[in-house]
């Protein structure tokens, strides 16, 4: 069980993380070299809405992998 629990809060952080950067527009996670594609192939507006989606569904999955596990104890 704790194994997912730490997957769970990676999603849950790495969720955070994106949905903030991209609703804030934060420099430093807009020019890493991991943003830089999304930015180049869509536009800063564009990378921040892709950003905030997957932020938006990470959290989701976070969500919905704790009530799973959660039913099967």
């Amino acid at each position: 069980m704790i194994l997912h629990n730490i997957v769970q809060g990676i999603f849950l952080l790495t969720g955070v993380i994106a949905l903030f950067a991209s609703l804030f527009n934060q420099d430093w996670f807009f020019t890493a070299d991991n943003c830089r594609f999304a930015v180049k192939k869509f536009g800063r507006n564009g990378a921040r809405w892709i950003y905030g989606t997957i932020g938006l569904l990470l959290i989701a999955a976070a969500i919905y992998f704790y009530f799973q596990v959660e039913r099967f104890k």
